[in-house]
């Protein structure tokens, strides 16, 4: 019984290219009671593995939150598969504004004490008291109240390269470091504002209404579905698009433009630019904003010194990324003092 990817992703992507067919890229989440996490991991693996079913997925004891890649010609067996479980019936599926054929390489499915690191003990409040659902409509109303404080509950990596207009954007690196931050700066104004959130698909909202409720706020509402579904939304409706930018994704795009807006910068040159990289050099891995000149001038490195440490032999790279303190340095998001135009 296969219960672990036997491919690597440098030949995951070769079998996907040569076999040219459509996917589709999408993203759900389902906040519901799993008895036995590890069992029904074993299940949705066997069964997506069959449907060549690509992304990763987190399931704890609180639900499950997948992002993933699916066949298009498997998308209806897929949907029926998920209709078919009792709590992920007529779940809302997030479909990507831009499709990706390679956006998901390997089949990952993980166990994990929550669905998202909220650092929160939802035993302390109601996690089921959340705060109102708006779709896109209702929410460019709302974010055009001068009542309204509006926030962005996603880390600066992502908001740096895309938000909605007069959001409040924390220079966090982990949706928990936001909570508290931001309920400091809004202690003045639980009664006579309108807190309004978003985040990339919904999930991190749903947690966050509640906890802020919870914490005296009287009127909250959260963007339905994220950014994802209001772009759809946007899209279908005819309506005016208040996102400047890009939405930052977790797979292999890194982003989906929403608009033509960009409002960051290459964070080597400071030239106009909102394509997230990886660090060449695998001991660094930084995630960083580089444009298409630097890029070819520092061969998709961060630094000079990392630019220098690709060049080494293959077991002299290896050597460097090796032990717990090195590998604690690795998956760094935008935070160097070697990049000069950081914001």
């Amino acid at each position: 019984m296969q219960l672990y990817n036997k491919l690597s992703a440098k030949e995951r992507a070769t079998l996907l290219e040569q076999a040219g067919e459509d996917r589709l890229t999408l993203s759900f989440y389902q906040y519901a009671k799993i008895g036995n996490p590890d069992l029904f991991r074993n299940y949705l693996f066997l069964a997506w593995d069959d449907m060549q079913v690509l992304g990763r997925i987190y399931v704890a004891h609180e639900g499950i939150n997948a992002q993933l890649s699916v066949p298009a010609k498997n998308f209806e067996g897929f949907k029926t598969f998920l209709d078919d479980i009792y709590f992920l019936e007529n779940v809302r599926l997030n479909i990507a504004v831009e499709q990706d054929l390679k956006s998901f390489l390997k089949l990952k499915v993980k166990v994990r004490h929550k669905i998202v690191a909220d650092g929160l003990n939802d035993d302390t409040f109601d996690v089921t008291n959340k705060g109102m659902h708006v779709d896109a409509s209702a929410f460019n109303e709302l974010i055009e109240d001068p009542n309204t404080v509006l926030v962005d509950m996603r880390n600066h990596y992502e908001s740096e390269i895309g938000h909605f207009k007069n959001a409040i954007t924390p220079d966090v690196d982990t949706f928990r470091d936001s909570l508290d931050i931001i309920e400091e700066d809004l202690k003045d104004h639980k009664e006579d504002k309108k807190l309004v959130m978003y985040c990339t698909g919904g999930i991190r909202c749903e947690k966050a209404s509640a906890y802020y409720k919870h914490k005296g706020f009287k009127n909250v509402f959260q963007l339905e579905g994220g950014i994802i579904e209001y772009t759809r939304q946007v899209k279908s409706q005819g309506l005016e698009n208040k996102f400047l930018g890009k939405n930052f994704v977790f797979d292999h795009r890194r982003g989906e433009r929403i608009s033509d807006d960009i409002i960051s910068n290459c964070h080597q040159c400071g030239n106009p630019c909102d394509n997230h990289v990886n660090c060449a050099n695998e001991a660094c891995h930084l995630l960083f904003i580089q444009c298409d000149s630097c890029a070819e001038k520092m061969e998709l490195c961060c630094s000079t010194e990392c630019q220098e440490t690709i060049h080494l032999p293959y077991e002299k790279q290896k050597e460097l990324r090796s032990g717990k303190h090195n590998s604690n340095k690795i998956f760094k998001k935008g935070r160097s003092e070697k990049l000069k135009f950081k914001q």
